[in-house]
């Protein structure tokens, strides 16, 4: 049974910085692109980073260029997102995603798909005080 399990939500002052952790367990790891996605309330989850298999490439929304960083340890199956420079907008739940068909090399805007996310999470509270 496949298992994905965010962490490291919280209470965050606008300007500061979280890292989320999501480790996967059921599945060969290095076969997956992993994706972080959110959904604030009242609104379409979206998504907002991915990287690919190896490692080699990593594509961001426009909303967190610049100020997230996804990386991941494929030794301890675990994605990260560093989230720096926090906003009031970036409060929401963040789920963390796995997708076999996604760039083993490359990945870009067509692999954060929703629809192309083969195992979910169930989320981590992230919020942020002005």
């Amino acid at each position: 049974e496949v298992e994905v399990v965010e962490s490291g939500g919280g209470l965050v002052q606008a300007g500061g910085a979280l890292r989320l952790s999501c480790i996967v367990t059921g599945l060969i790891f290095d076969n997956y692109a992993m994706a972080w996605f959110r959904q604030a309330p009242g609104k379409e989850r979206e998504g907002i980073a991915i990287i690919s298999w190896s490692g080699a490439s990593t594509y961001y929304a426009d909303s967190v260029k610049g100020r997230f960083t996804i990386s991941r340890d494929d030794a301890k199956n675990t994605v990260y997102l560093q989230m720096n420079s926090l906003k009031s907008d970036d409060t929401a739940m963040y789920y963390c995603a796995a997708a076999e068909n996604a760039g083993k090399w490359y990945v870009g805007p067509e692999s954060l798909r929703i629809a192309g996310m083969n195992y979910w999470g169930k989320g981590t509270l992230v919020t942020i005080s002005s």
